[in-house]
C-alpha cells in the first residue's frame, strides 16, 4: 500500500513574522523556514503506518522552487522513501495545489493521501477537501486517530462537539490535526541517508496543469498590538470596569 504525503515549506512557527515596508507581503529575507507542522504530523503518521506493516512506500510531494527540497529531504529523514517536487513560482491558491496533487496521484495511485489540515501561513484548510473532490474519493478531515484495515480507513475526527469516528473505503484523503501524533526528531544518520533518496523534479507542463491565479494578495498588515492588562482590587471594581469602560455588561 502506498501513501502520498503533501508537505509545504513555511516560516518556522517559532519565528515572529515580519511584514514588508510596503505591505506587499511577508518579509522572508533571512527568515528560518521549516516544514508546515501539520504536514510533519502527516509524514509521521505515514511512517507509523509503514512501521506497522500497513504502508509499503511513502512518497512526499511538495510544490515550489528548489528551496522546498530542504523540507522534502527532512521528510525523507523522518522516513519517507522518495520525493516529487513540482516546480512552480509564486503563491498558489488551494485549488491549484489540489489540482497539482491530483495530477501527481494519477501516476502514483496512492491508497492513502495524507495532508496537514492547513498550512500555518495561509490557514485556508481547503486543499485536502478539494483534492478529495477532484479524485472523487472519500475524505476524513481533522484526524486525531487513524486505523487502516481490510481496505478501509477508520478515522476519528475532532469536531466542535467532541469526536466523530467515520469509516471509508480506500483510496481516501485524510487531513491531520494536532493530536494525531507527536512527530519524531530526525537523527543525524537519517538526515545523511535522506540525501541519497530519490527526488524527482516535475514541471507543471509535465503534469498538464495551468495555474488559474484566481486569488490576488492585496496587502499584508501587522496585527494591532494588544494593550497590557490591569489588576483590580475587588469584584465591584471589576464589574464597574466591565460596565462603564468595556461596556460588555
Amino acid at each position: 500500500m502506498k501513501a502520498l504525503v503533501a508537505v509545504k515549506r513555511v516560516i518556522d512557527y517559532n519565528v515572529k513574522v515580519r511584514v514588508k515596508a510596503d505591505n506587499s507581503d511577508v518579509d522572508l529575507a533571512n527568515t528560518k523556514m521549516s516544514i508546515n507542522p501539520f504536514c510533519e504530523i502527516a509524514v509521521e503518521e505515514a511512517v507509523r503506518l509503514k512501521e506497522a506493516g500497513i504502508v509499503s512506500e511513502i512518497v512526499v510531494v511538495s510544490i515550489g522552487d528548489k528551496s522546498c527540497q530542504e523540507q522534502m529531504r527532512y521528510a525523507m529523514a523522518l522516513g519517507a522513501d522518495r520525493g516529487i517536487q513540482v516546480e512552480a513560482e509564486g503563491k498558489l491558491n488551494s485549488l491549484d495545489v489540489a489540482r497539482i496533487l491530483a495530477k501527481v496521484n494519477e501516476s502514483e495511485n496512492a491508497e492513502i493521501l495524507l495532508l496537514g489540515k492547513q498550512a500555518i501561513d495561509s490557514d485556508n484548510n481547503q486543499t485536502g477537501q478539494m483534492l478529495a473532490a477532484l479524485l472523487d474519493v472519500p475524505q476524513a478531515t481533522f484526524a486525531s486517530e487513524v486505523k487502516i484495515a481490510d481496505g478501509k480507513a477508520q478515522v476519528t475526527r475532532e469536531v466542535d462537539g467532541g469526536l466523530v469516528t467515520v469509516e471509508m473505503d480506500l483510496p481516501a484523503v485524510i487531513t491531520t490535526d494536532l493530536r494525531l501524533n507527536e512527530p519524531r526528531f530526525a537523527a543525524l544518520p537519517k538526515i545523511m541517508q535522506a540525501k541519497r533518496k530519490p527526488l524527482e523534479v516535475k514541471t507543471l507542463a509535465d503534469l498538464g496543469v495551468e495555474l488559474t491565479n484566481s486569488v490576488q494578495l492585496i496587502s499584508v498588515e501587522t496585527p494591532a498590538e494588544r494593550s497590557g492588562g490591569i489588576k483590580v482590587d475587588s469584584v465591584d471594581a471589576l464589574l464597574d470596569k466591565l460596565r462603564n469602560e468595556a461596556q460588555v455588561i
